[in-house]
């Protein structure tokens, strides 16, 4: 095997490799120490085929959530079962993971610029820019990369778009499913808005209960479900479909919002 490989973006893997454990390393005390980072489905992850398998889930940071994907995924195939103990696990990461993110924020610093070449699939956002909410056309060549990462191996995507919790999903992902016929695997996060910042890159508050659930595969009708119908089902399967409101807390909900309310503020 030549030491310069590429993947199919034209990154070389050992770069790539060598990104992933220093990131591993520097974070992997975020989900350890500071806070507790609850698993399940490991063994879920261990059944998987080697590519076009498309993770789905809500978002709550910027990296944070991905990152502790990173982690959880490259521990399960390493044989661990629900946690990430002995850090070992990431000397030899599974290389052909990717994860969908907008493209204005990956270049943003040194270290987005970093965290996208350990595995960033970067699209143009089609409804926000800088700050600003625009409409915008779909480009193709969005929709023929993240094809070409589910062809080269794993995909994971938030499909909501934002962080802010119940909004709608994306069409553009039904398109991709119908499209490449992935495996899609629903993941549901919660705790990391509470002990992360917004960006995912700074502890807020320490001691918060983490969790990450990987849940059994969808069966998914890929020829005959409309766009609607998997839009629905993927937002049951992530727990992010308007009926959960009705079992939220009062208090959680009210939280959110005062954040948002801050972080429009402070826009102003």
């Amino acid at each position: 095997m030549s030491i310069f490989k590429e993947n199919p973006f034209g990154h070389i893997l050992f770069i790539k490799k060598f990104l992933i454990r220093v990131l591993g390393l520097i974070t992997h005390q975020r989900y350890k120490r500071f806070n507790t980072l609850e698993i399940e489905g490991s063994e879920i992850i261990r059944n998987l085929p080697e590519r076009n398998v498309l993770f789905v889930s809500n978002h709550q940071t910027y990296f944070a959530d991905v990152v502790a994907m990173f982690h959880v995924f490259n521990a399960s195939l390493k044989g661990r079962d629900d946690n990430i103990k002995r850090i070992s696990y990431i000397l030899q990461p599974k290389l052909n993971v990717y994860y969908v993110a907008a493209a204005e924020t990956m270049k943003k610093s040194l270290f987005t610029k970093a965290l996208a070449y350990a595995g960033a699939v970067s699209v143009e956002r089609t409804w926000r820019s800088h700050g600003k909410d625009v409409k915008r056309q779909v480009k193709m060549t969005d929709i023929s990369r993240i094809g070409m990462a589910l062809e080269d191996g794993w995909v994971i995507t938030f499909p909501q778009g934002t962080t802010t919790p119940w909004k709608p999903l994306r069409k553009g992902t039904a398109h991709i499913i119908k499209k490449y016929k992935p495996v899609v695997v629903p993941v549901v996060i919660d705790g990391f808005r509470r002990s992360f910042d917004k960006k995912g890159l700074r502890i807020k508050k320490k001691g918060i209960l983490q969790s990450l659930v990987i849940k059994e595969p969808l069966e998914i009708d890929y020829d005959n479900e409309s766009n609607e119908e998997i839009i629905e089902k993927l937002e049951y399967a992530i727990e992010q479909h308007p009926s959960f409101l009705k079992v939220i807390p009062k208090e959680e909900i009210a939280e959110y919002e005062a954040l948002n309310q801050k972080r429009r503020f402070r826009k102003h």
